[in-house]
């Protein structure tokens, strides 16, 4: 038999195959990372931040917190107008409004007499309780808006407003203004006492609460 004609297959044929395979996998991985890439800068946002803060004016007080509470309010804001006079559009908006309230009392307002001989200290006038400090947080469930009514930066100012002003009047109208009344009495009183003096006409304290209730705020 002859095998003249016979030649074995060349391995420099498989080995360039293996090779251009190879480099199409790196170009292939090279490519998609690439695309990623570009993909994550494209997606990233730009935020620019400024702030001017301007000191408008200082002056001293003299106010005393004695009592905290926290509010929660579900306020409901919701305005219709017609247009061309008959088609009526309405706009929404569902608030609920967790708010700290900082009730006590403004000593700028307060007035007594003291006497050295009987060492008795007279108030005079007493203020009523008041809320020193109201730190809401906002928080917006739902919005609905007509085609043609929709809601603005002004209706969001104006919901916040009437917002914070029923978490006001609801404190005025809670226990703070008497628990207040009832922490300076006790506070006075032994501050007075620990000097060896009496405090007189403490009952004006106990109105200030009593006068609120009967306000319109």
């Amino acid at each position: 038999m002859c095998f003249d004609g016979f030649k074995p297959p060349s391995r420099y044929g498989m080995s360039d195959g293996i090779g251009l395979l190879l480099i199409g996998l790196l170009l292939g991985a090279l490519v998609t990372f690439l695309v990623w890439k570009l993909k994550g800068k494209s997606s990233k946002s730009i935020v620019h931040e400024s702030s001017h803060t301007v000191v408008e004016g200082i002056r001293k007080v003299f106010k005393v917190v004695l009592v905290e509470g926290v509010f929660n309010e579900l306020y409901n804001y919701e305005e219709t107008k017609k247009l061309f006079g008959f088609l009526p559009s309405t706009k929404r908006a569902l608030v609920i409004i967790e708010a700290k309230v900082l009730v006590g009392y403004d000593f700028s307002k307060c007035e007594w007499e003291a006497d050295e001989q009987t060492r008795k200290i007279k108030l005079v006038s007493f203020p009523d309780p008041e809320i020193l400090s109201i730190e809401p947080d906002y928080k917006y469930y739902n919005f609905d808006e007509g085609m043609f009514n929709l809601l603005n930066r002004d209706d969001l100012t104006r919901i916040q407003s009437n917002g914070k002003k029923q978490v006001e009047l609801a404190a005025l109208k809670s226990d703070l203004p008497r628990m207040a009344a009832e922490q300076m009495r006790t506070m006075l009183t032994e501050v007075v006492q620990a000097k060896q003096w009496q405090l007189e006409d403490a009952h004006k304290i106990d109105a200030g609460p009593r006068r609120l209730l009967n306000r319109k705020v």
